[in-house]
């Protein structure tokens, strides 16, 4: 059995990522990986603490191992352990060392990164609507995708131009990589 191409949707808080890995897999007709970190995070009675990023991140690969063995050709995630990575940094100071291991573990085929460009939504899950803040995490991701190794392609705009970016930028990566 082959493996599904991992796309990860990546990028700051409110940019729309949870819709547009929404409506990639509706579009090829495939799986998406919802973030299990907003699963996690209401059903607890409380304030997410540090530990509770270690107990995230076994539950994102869980879910998406679970997807992955169920998916065709593509699988589109919303995101990857590296938002937990960027919080705990962030937050705490400090990434639990499993977690920097399964980064460097897991393969990914490629990334959309998501602009800032979109209005803040808010939700009781986001902690930072300020533009300075959002800015902030727009350029620590921008970096991750840069050295990340993996191609990667920004998208912007509306839900609907988003869309027909990374639909575009899929079918040019993905149609290139046939050709070799």
């Amino acid at each position: 059995m082959s493996h599904p191409k991992k796309i990860v949707i990546i990028g700051p808080e409110s940019t729309g990522k949870s819709t547009l890995t929404e409506m990639l897999a509706a579009h090829y007709g495939s799986l998406s990986v919802s973030e299990y970190a907003r699963t996690y995070i209401e059903s607890l009675n409380r304030n997410y603490q540090k530990d509770d990023l270690l107990n995230i991140a076994k539950g994102q690969i869980a879910l998406e191992e679970e997807k992955a063995q169920r998916a065709s050709s593509l699988l589109f995630c919303d995101t990857d352990l590296y938002v937990i990575k960027v919080w705990s940094e962030h937050k705490y100071n400090d990434c639990n060392h499993w977690i920097l291991q399964q980064i460097a573990r897991r393969p990914y085929d490629f990334y959309l990164f998501t602009d800032i460009d979109m209005p803040w939504e808010e939700d009781p899950q986001r902690e930072y609507p300020s533009p300075l803040m959002r800015s902030y995490f727009y350029h620590i991701y921008k970096d991750i995708v840069i050295h990340s190794g993996v191609p990667w392609a920004k998208v912007r705009g509306n839900p609907k131009e988003r869309l027909q970016h990374a639909i575009h930028h899929i079918e040019k990566h993905f149609l290139l990589q046939k050709d070799h």
